[in-house]
């Protein structure tokens, strides 16, 4: 569902997001206005501390790596789908986000990580798109393929966020190779004012953390029905804000200017506060 993600902050956000200097040399990592899921590069992760209740920021690869992945040959497969031995395509398995419903499912390939390795995805603004079905213009009827619009969506009274995550450490077996990757969390967006409207295909929406719940989250040792609630935390509606930006934002200078489509109906501008929980 969230698979373009913003981490671009300014040298004093980051400074007080994490009052370390000795990571203002690293800053360069923090300077991403879109991250492309699929690209699976490293982004921006709040990783606590074992056994301490503090966290440093680091770079994680986005796209959690399951332990049945044993080489980078495996990693591959999964995440791009191959031809078995009958010739059978075996389609990719995308692991970018995690269904926070669904985390602690039996056999879930996130659940230890949702009880032991949980995190959170710093990030500026996310981006989404809103299907729409033009009106056939000699019928007057839906057409079958909808158009689809890119949005940039923000907290309205923050400037970074945070989401909820979890993350896997990996090691390849052939050559020792280390890396820590991460799925962001989400949740269902139905009866969510603006979620619900611009991701309007699936309805999915990150599981975005006030302070109090990312420190929960992150620090806290959770019971299982404490550790669903917050997985399914709906972000209430009247601290987002979402305006639509140009398609080819993805390779664009400025990805998250505004870009109006004439074609295009507004969203529904009376939106409630929303439920900080959703069951």
């Amino acid at each position: 569902m969230c698979y373009y993600n913003g981490q671009k902050v300014t040298r004093e956000e980051f400074i007080r997001l994490k009052h370390l200097e000795k990571l203002v040399a690293n800053y360069d990592f923090l300077n991403q206005p879109v991250q492309i899921g699929f690209d699976y590069n490293l982004n921006a992760i709040l990783k606590r501390y074992p056994d301490k209740e503090d966290f440093d920021i680091v770079q994680m690869e986005w796209g959690f790596i399951p332990t049945g992945c044993k080489t980078v040959a495996d990693v591959h497969k999964w995440r791009n789908g191959y031809y078995d031995s009958n010739n059978r395509f075996i389609a990719p398995v995308p692991t970018l986000n995690a269904q926070g419903e669904k985390l602690l499912y039996p056999g879930s390939m996130y659940e230890d990580a949702a009880r032991y390795r949980r995190c959170l995805v710093l990030s500026t603004g996310f981006f989404e798109s809103r299907h729409f079905y033009r009106k056939n213009k000699r019928t007057g009827q839906p057409v079958k393929t909808p158009d689809t619009y890119p949005y940039y969506i923000t907290l309205k009274d923050r400037e970074y966020f945070y989401m909820a995550g979890i993350w896997q450490p990996w090691i390849d077996q052939l050559t020792g190779e280390y890396r820590e990757t991460f799925a962001i969390v989400t949740t269902n967006a139905v009866g969510h004012k603006l979620m619900e409207q611009v991701h309007n295909s699936k309805k999915r929406m990150p599981v975005i953390l006030n302070e109090d719940l990312a420190y929960e989250w992150l620090f806290d040792n959770l019971e299982d029905r404490r550790l669903l609630q917050i997985a399914k935390t709906q972000y209430p509606s009247a601290g987002m804000q979402a305006c639509t930006v140009a398609k080819n934002y993805k390779n664009a200078l400025e990805p998250t200017k505004e870009h109006m489509y004439a074609d295009l109906p507004a969203l529904e501008l009376t939106v409630n506060t929303g439920n900080l929980f959703s069951s």
